[in-house]
């Protein structure tokens, strides 16, 4: 690497460095003040205001340059703050560190989920998911319409159907390894193992829930059919998916072991008691 590569790589990791720290709540970008020709990145945390990064001034003008961070004008002191164009730039950014299409990347919000034993780990558009939208929507109690072993559940029977390969490709699939392969003798396409453990995964899913609502699952957490598509094409009143979607998806948490809170005699089911080997119970 040349001299020149060195120092553009040197000047994107600062620009890389600079976002990141304004990309947190609150952070804002202002010259240090010591005459130093340094730029602070400082960002509020529990109540007390950190210093988030200490870099060149030059990489703040570079990114203001760029378009990537604005003046703040809602403080005084040339404080700067991050752009929807710098939060593109970070996305794509790290969409390049997972072999993510860039360009798709800025427009989603992409978050690593880890997959069963034996298989890769799968990147989630939760731009895209109708369960992340009501996870965030909350109901008259202020509480969250979901929470989170609802939120898991979807989450985890949506990862066993892209892995199952159930879904119609409109794309080539260049993914599939000779080894470890097995052939359908319907359509004479090649299967993984990981798709056979998926597929039977779901079998077991759609016999707990019922076939009605593992339908309304597939549509919600497979296609990611909004609920008033899915009120629409079903002739559902208004409103009522997102209860039927609950209730399926109290279900499917059952069915996978999951619960927001352990209560009662029941769950404590499964508890095995450890001692020594001359251990015997009081009766």
């Amino acid at each position: 690497m040349s001299k020149a590569e060195r120092k553009s790589e040197t000047s994107a990791r600062a620009l890389r460095r600079l976002l990141k720290a304004l990309n947190e709540p609150g952070a804002r970008a202002a010259p240090s003040g010591l005459d130093d020709g340094a730029l602070v990145v400082a960002a509020p945390r529990n109540g007390i205001t950190l210093v988030r990064a200490r870099l060149p001034v030059a990489t703040g003008e570079a990114a203001l340059a760029e378009g990537l961070v604005e003046g703040d004008r809602e403080s005084r002191g040339g404080r700067l703050r991050l752009t929807e164009a710098g939060r593109a730039y970070l996305r794509r950014a790290a969409a390049a560190e997972v072999a993510l299409d860039p360009f798709r990347a800025q427009h989603g919000e992409f978050e690593k989920r880890p997959g069963e034993e034996g298989a890769r780990p799968a990147f989630v558009n939760d731009a895209e998911s109708p369960l992340a939208w009501l996870a965030r929507r909350k109901g008259a109690n202020g509480r969250p319409f979901l929470d989170w072993a609802h939120v898991e559940a979807g989450e985890r029977f949506r990862r066993d159907i892209e892995q199952a390969q159930i879904l119609q490709r409109v794309t080539a699939n260049w993914e599939v390894s000779a080894a470890g392969t097995r052939r359908c003798g319907e359509a004479g396409v090649v299967v993984t193992e990981i798709a056979m453990d998926a597929r039977s995964r779901l079998a077991r899913a759609f016999d707990a829930v019922g076939p009605e609502l593992a339908g309304l699952l597939t549509d919600v957490c497979g296609y990611l059919k909004g609920l008033e598509v899915v009120e629409s094409e079903r002739g559902w009143p208004a409103r009522s998916g997102k209860v039927v979607l609950r209730i399926a998806l109290d279900r499917l948490a059952q069915h996978y072991g999951l619960a927001s809170a352990a209560v009662g005699p029941a769950q404590a089911k499964g508890l095995l008691h450890w001692g020594a080997e001359d251990y015997r119970p009081t009766v």
